[in-house]
């Protein structure tokens, strides 16, 4: 089965490394490298690791060795520099390795800089702040669009602006999404006060009382002096708002385009997934908890 880990990325990590394999003929050569002449990717989106993870990773490094070579390209300035594998790189370190196995591979900046937002935004553990900055490297890096961004991924736009717009928040809210003290959610409805000054405020306000999302949003249409909706106007468009968020929730579990179809006069319907590769297909398969044997 596919990995859990691959979050429905368009293009996929493996398609993207499949671009940079030697010609057909010439097997690439695994070295050991001292790890002293290594350097983490300078584009590395993760701020942090799972101190715990890889303390595991290291005993089992310590024990049994490095498993899988780490990927890494020449440094225009000294040594080398990782493409893939800083977790097995720190983990080496703290096993108190001095050379790791490693495959050298050329590649361009934009390319080295790709790569490591791609590998990092396959793995659940990354934070949605962490996740945002890595969509926004992409656009300044490469001089995308978020449309541009979205279809090289795989994922919707609104997918994509949601994120980015968490870039937007004061940096005491940032540090408390990055620290999950808030939730993605909490954030993004955070993000509706107009007052922005009352920002900082609030969140400590949510934090303290523990408020819900749905809460969260009922104090900040209070705060903005929103009007609430006619009830005529409610009733006249319930189904349609539901299906929207619907679709939303499982754009966000499946992290793809997702349609729903439906009658509210029949309460009939469909639900439609799409899928971009068979590897993002069985990882739908593996989120639904469906195994094919």
């Amino acid at each position: 089965m596919a990995n859990k880990n691959n979050k429905g990325l368009g293009r996929g990590i493996e398609a993207l490394f499949q671009e940079f394999e030697q010609p057909e003929g010439n097997e690439e050569v695994v070295t050991e490298i001292a790890l002293n002449e290594i350097r983490p990717n300078p584009y590395q989106p993760r701020k942090s690791f799972n101190e715990e993870a890889l303390a595991e990773l290291s005993a089992s490094i310590k024990k049994s060795g490095v498993f899988q070579p780490i990927i890494v390209r020449k440094s225009s300035v000294k040594g080398y520099e990782i493409i893939a594998g800083e977790r097995r790189f720190r983990a080496s370190k703290l096993a108190d390795k001095e050379k790791i196995p490693a495959i050298v591979r050329q590649l361009d900046e934009p390319s080295m800089m790709e790569i490591a937002v791609l590998e990092n935004l396959q793995r659940e553990d990354l934070t949605p702040l962490e996740e945002a900055e890595a969509y926004n490297t992409l656009m300044e890096k490469l001089s995308l669009t978020q449309t541009q961004v979205s279809e090289r991924l795989g994922k919707s736009r609104p997918y994509i602006a949601n994120y980015l717009r968490l870039l937007g928040l004061p940096a005491e809210v940032k540090k408390m999404l990055q620290t999950q003290q808030l939730s993605m959610g909490q954030a993004r409805t955070l993000l509706a006060l107009k007052d922005k000054r009352q920002l900082i405020q609030l969140a400590k306000k949510t934090l303290a009382e523990k408020l819900t999302v749905r809460q969260l949003e009922q104090l900040i249409t209070k705060m903005n002096g929103t009007a609430p909706q006619k009830k005529k106007e409610v009733k006249k468009d319930i189904a349609t708002l539901y299906y929207q968020r619907s679709e939303s929730a499982l754009r966000d579990k499946f992290g793809t385009k997702v349609a729903i179809k439906g009658n509210s006069k029949s309460g009939k319907g469909k639900i439609e997934i799409d899928y971009l590769t068979t590897n993002d297909f069985n990882r739908i398969l593996d989120i639904l908890g469906i195994t094919i044997d």
